[in-house]
């Protein structure tokens, strides 16, 4: 499987992701679901602490793509859908890195989530060789 990570000459490049990626051969096409900071009993990871939610979410999100044989790295696509805009604008720089190479990325702000509580969710879709 070969993947390509693209940002074409004439569209503003945004460091935090890449505009365009591709991939070829054969390969496996992962969809996950939206993840959220959400706890055993369905109540909510750090309520007012979107950095910890992110993490939260994002150590979730490397749990399950083991599960289907990835890692970041096979990331071609993450969905973040945000809540807290300014949250987000302080604490997104100072954030643990994931990628070596960026995914291509969409940020959606949100009026609410699936629980009150929760700022954030993300989900990502992933190519694993076949």
């Amino acid at each position: 499987m070969k993947m390509i990570r693209i940002n074409p000459p004439d569209v503003p490049r945004d460091p935090p992701y890449t505009r365009i990626v591709t991939a070829e051969g054969p390969m496996k096409l992962c969809y996950f679901s939206g993840q959220t900071p959400q706890s055993d009993d369905m109540g909510c990871i750090a309520p007012g602490d979107l950095r910890a939610q992110y993490l939260f979410i994002m150590e979730k999100i490397a749990l399950q793509l083991r599960v289907v044989g990835a890692d970041w790295s096979n990331v071609t696509h993450r969905r973040l859908y945000l809540t807290d805009w300014d949250a987000w604008d302080k604490v997104r720089d100072d954030l643990p890195q994931y990628f070596d190479e960026l995914p291509s990325s969409t940020e959606i702000g949100v009026v609410r989530l699936s629980h009150p509580d929760f700022m954030i969710e993300i989900d990502v879709i992933a190519v694993v060789p076949a």
